[in-house]
């Protein structure tokens, strides 16, 4: 026998009620159907579950679509994993199919696109490198940036159009041979905005002799205000996804958002996505909770989890053939 004092309490006198009488928030009209083998990707994000990531899919894949028919923007914000883990193909065909109106990126992001187009590869061995002291000490990746900047610069560019044009001269040199493979390349040879959001000290490219505080500064100052204006646009329809910047683009985008609502311009009726292999805390605040929240009830915010490597080409697969564009 227990020498407790405390017992534990008699069930019999609980009260209990029929389970259909009670609201369920799950029914089996929501369930996944199983596709059958060899189900088209439309067939198949049919076939997800109505409930949670299911459902966000299918709506993300809808905003995008009804923003591009519509006109309204469409704006990528990506980071440097984005690129190195192959995707960049795919966000291609994207703003080939009329589905990215703009692209922001981190420097991380640059450097990659940057390498992968004059090089065809990209990623170096950090842990190797970095005891030699010759991490992110390439010399065409530290000079030639910090010069197309430059040169940019001095013509009122920013970052992302300076580094597009350069990268678009040597194509044209015939000096590129993956160039097709770069996002940077094909968004300027189509005239889409790509924005390059610089944070001193976090890239390589300011390891190197070349670069220039001032331009560096001038130019990606000049780049926010780009972004800023397109956020402008946004409202009644427009979608930001944040995919693989953990607090560089959140940041920015969360003070584009604030400047342009600042300018007499508050967003309305937007849509904004992160989607990242983890859920950080200022992605999810900046990007899907606080827009969403100033913006009314018909904004909407979501976060979807999964490799960029995966989710990306899904993503791509499950939209219409084309959308309308810029």
């Amino acid at each position: 026998m227990s020498t407790y004092r405390l017992r534990p309490l008699e069930l019999g006198r609980v009260k209990t009620y029929p389970l259909r009488s009670r609201p369920s928030k799950v029914s089996v009209e929501q369930f996944a159907r199983a596709p059958r083998p060899g189900a088209t990707l439309g067939q198949w994000v049919r076939s997800l579950p109505r409930i949670l990531a299911g459902e966000d899919f299918r709506a993300i894949v809808a905003a995008i679509e009804r923003a591009s028919h519509r006109g309204k923007p469409v704006i990528w914000g990506i980071g440097g994993h984005v690129i190195k883990v192959g995707v960049g193909p795919v966000l291609i065909d994207l703003l080939e199919r009329g589905y990215v109106s703009a692209l922001a990126m981190n420097g991380a992001a640059l450097i990659h696109d940057f390498e992968v187009a004059l090089a065809g590869a990209t990623s170096e061995d950090v842990p190797a490198a970095l005891g030699r002291g010759k991490f992110g000490m390439a010399e065409e990746t530290g000079r030639l940036i910090n010069e197309a900047i430059i040169e940019g610069d001095r013509d009122g560019l920013g970052i992302g159009e300076a580094v597009g044009r350069y990268l678009e001269d040597e194509r044209r040199a015939r000096r590129l041979p993956k160039h097709r493979f770069s996002v940077l390349v094909n968004a300027y040879r189509r005239g889409i905005p790509v924005t390059v959001h610089e944070a001193i000290g976090t890239d390589i490219i300011h390891n190197h002799p070349a670069v220039d505080a001032r331009a560096l500064g001038a130019a990606t100052h000049r780049d926010f205000r780009l972004l800023a204006a397109g956020v402008k646009s946004m409202s009644h329809g427009g979608v930001y996804l944040n995919v693989g910047s953990a607090v560089i683009l959140p940041e920015v985008f969360l003070k584009c958002v604030s400047l342009v609502a600042n300018l007499g311009r508050p967003l309305r009726a937007i849509t904004t996505v992160n989607l990242d292999f983890i859920q950080h805390y200022r992605p999810v605040q900046n990007v899907v909770l606080r827009p969403a929240a100033m913006s009314g009830k018909e904004s909407r915010g979501y976060s979807l989890t999964g490799h960029h490597e995966l989710m990306i080409p899904l993503l791509a697969a499950a939209l219409p053939g084309r959308g309308r564009g810029r």
